[in-house]
C-alpha cells in the first residue's frame, strides 16, 4: 500500500488542551492574591477553562471519528487498486499466452507451400503478435515496479476449484462443491470464478466457522454463476473478521467483467452470489 498516501491524524483539541493548561496555571498561582480580582479572576478563568476543556474532548472524539473514516475509505479505495493490479496482471497473463499460440501458429503456418499474399499475411501476424508480447512484458514490468512485487504464479482456471475447497476444509469449513457442465469459458471469467469461491469460503471461515458451505457454480445462457451459501455461523463461534474490504475488491474483479456480485442474509446464513457474462458461446 501507498503508505505516503495513508490519512494522518490531526486534531485542533491539542493546541485547546494546551491553553487549558496554561489558564489552569495561572488561575492557581493568582488565587492567592486579594481584593476583587482575586476572585473574579480565578472563577472567569475556571470557567473558560472548563468550557474550553469540555469543547477540546467533543472535537477530540468528532476528529477521531473524521479520522476512521478517512483510513477506511483509504484502505478501500487501496484495496480496489490491489484488485486493479491483479486483473491487470491476469489479463497480461491471458493474452500473452494467446498472442504466444498465434505467433508461433503463424511461424509454423509460413513455411509451407501457399500463395505468396497468405504468406505475407502471416508474416504480419508473427510480427504483431511478437511486437504486442514484448509490450505487454513492458507493461507488466511497469505494474509490478508500481504496484510492488508479486510472487509468479499460473493464472487459475476452473480446475484448481477442488484445490480451493479443500484448503477451506482444512480453514474448518464443511464445504460441498458442484460444477455442472459450463462448456467454454473465457480465462478471464475462470479466474474471476475461482477468486470468488476463495474470498466467499475465507469469509464464510472467519465470519462462520466450521458450519456448511454449499458451492455452486452453473452456465445461465451467457451468464456464469456462482453461489456460495454458508448455514450460518457454528454454535459458539466468535467471529473473526478481518479488514472488511476482500468484497471491495472482488467487486472491483466482477464489475471489470460487466457482471454483478450481491449478497443476502439467507435462512441464519449468508450468501454471496456472482454473475458473470461470457461471450465464449457454449458447446
Amino acid at each position: 500500500m501507498r503508505e505516503s498516501l495513508r490519512p494522518t491524524r490531526r486534531s485542533r483539541a491539542v493546541p485547546v488542551l494546551l491553553t487549558v493548561g496554561v489558564v489552569t496555571f495561572v488561575a492557581m498561582v493568582t488565587g492567592g492574591a486579594r481584593g476583587p480580582a482575586a476572585t473574579i479572576v480565578p472563577a472567569v478563568l475556571a470557567g473558560g477553562a472548563l468550557t474550553a476543556a469540555v469543547w477540546a474532548v467533543q472535537r477530540w472524539r468528532a476528529d477521531r471519528r473524521a479520522y476512521e473514516e478517512r483510513l477506511t475509505a483509504w484502505a478501500a479505495a487501496e484495496a480496489v487498486q490491489t484488485e486493479r493490479l491483479k486483473i491487470a496482471r491476469d489479463l497480461h497473463d491471458v493474452v500473452s499466452h494467446g498472442l504466444g499460440l498465434i505467433t508461433v501458429r503463424a511461424a509454423s503456418t509460413r513455411h509451407l507451400e501457399k500463395p505468396p499474399e497468405v504468406g505475407a499475411a502471416l508474416t504480419d501476424i508473427e510480427e504483431a503478435s511478437r511486437g504486442a508480447t514484448a509490450e505487454l512484458r513492458r507493461m507488466l514490468t511497469v505494474l509490478r515496479e508500481t504496484g510492488g512485487q508479486a510472487p509468479l504464479a499460473p493464472v487459475d482456471d476452473l480446475s484448481v476449484l477442488p484445490a480451493i475447497v479443500r484448503a477451506a476444509e482444512n480453514a474448518g469449513v464443511r464445504p460441498e462443491l458442484s460444477v455442472t457442465e459450463l462448456g467454454a469459458v473465457s480465462p478471464g471469467v475462470q479466474v474471476a470464478i475461482c477468486q470468488t469461491v476463495r474470498e466467499a469460503l475465507s469469509n464464510t471461515a472467519r465470519h462462520a466457522g466450521p458450519t456448511d458451505v454449499r458451492v455452486v457454480v452453473r452456465r445461465d445462457a451467457e451468464v456464469l454463476i456462482v453461489s456460495v451459501a454458508d448455514a450460518g455461523p457454528a454454535p459458539g463461534w466468535h467471529q473473526a473478521p478481518g479488514a472488511g474490504h476482500g468484497l471491495a475488491g472482488l467487486h472491483e474483479r466482477v464489475n471489470a467483467l460487466g457482471g454483478t456480485l450481491a449478497t443476502r442474509h439467507k435462512d441464519g446464513g449468508f450468501q454471496l452470489t456472482a454473475r458473470i457474462p461470457d461471450e465464449v458461446p457454449a458447446p
